[in-house]
């Protein structure tokens, strides 16, 4: 077991399947140690990438309340349902399209709920959540930087954890991913960053930040 909740299969990295014998995005189920484990595919989601890459710390627990900015269809999302089986998921997608993907995947996922808002806009969402250990961010806006520190002071719990994917073409096609990634880390002032991650080579021009805010 590579953290609380996430399993080694083979080379490929899992984690337990809260609906048995029901798939999100295609992926194998595999049996192992009485348990049906879903592969974890990093090509299909970030965060899976983190963790092949070198992710040092899983903030997300077992009875975590997760935050999830960008939860487009439910991929990663539905992983973060599995390690989270005992905690909550707050899922906000602004897409209608990726939404009725979302709902469908939520179904029996009953430690997932699917909002449709903006979330460069925290507020929409006022009285839909409670305050959250973790806030989980994969948006493809401009101001990413800004979204993740709105949204922080208005849910994340003091020294809540962030774990941040910063798409530097989303944000400057323009200028090199390295100085977008750079300059976006330089805005987090109320976090403490304690890893940023290149998700290469299942995700190019892409970084995970991880950090603690203070």
């Amino acid at each position: 077991m590579k953290f609380d909740g996430v399993y080694e299969v083979g080379g490929s990295i899992a984690t337990c399947n809260l609906t048995p014998g029901k798939r999100v995005y295609g992926e194998r189920l595999v049996q192992q140690d009485g348990q049906e484990l879903r592969l974890w595919n990093p090509r299909r989601s970030k965060l899976a990438a983190a963790i092949l890459n070198g992710l040092l710390d899983l903030p997300i627990k077992q009875d975590s309340h997760v935050l999830y900015l960008g939860a487009a269809s439910g991929t990663t999302a539905s992983h973060v349902s599995d390690i989270a089986s005992g905690g909550m998921v707050y899922c906000i997608e602004f897409s209608k399209r990726s939404f009725r993907e979302l709902i469908e995947n939520t179904k029996e996922r009953k430690n997932m709920l699917p909002i449709l808002a903006d979330a460069r806009r925290p507020e929409e969402y006022l009285g839909l959540i409670e305050r959250c250990d973790v806030i989980y961010q994969d948006v493809a806006q401009a101001n990413q930087a800004e979204i993740l520190l709105e949204n922080a002071r208005v849910y994340l719990k003091d020294g809540g954890r962030i774990i941040f994917v910063i798409k530097a073409r989303s944000i400057d096609s323009a200028r090199g991913p390295k100085d977008v990634i750079a300059a976006e880390i330089a805005k987090l002032k109320e976090v403490k960053i304690t890893q940023v991650i290149d998700l290469g080579p299942y995700e190019k021009d892409h970084s995970i930040v991880a950090g603690i805010y203070k």
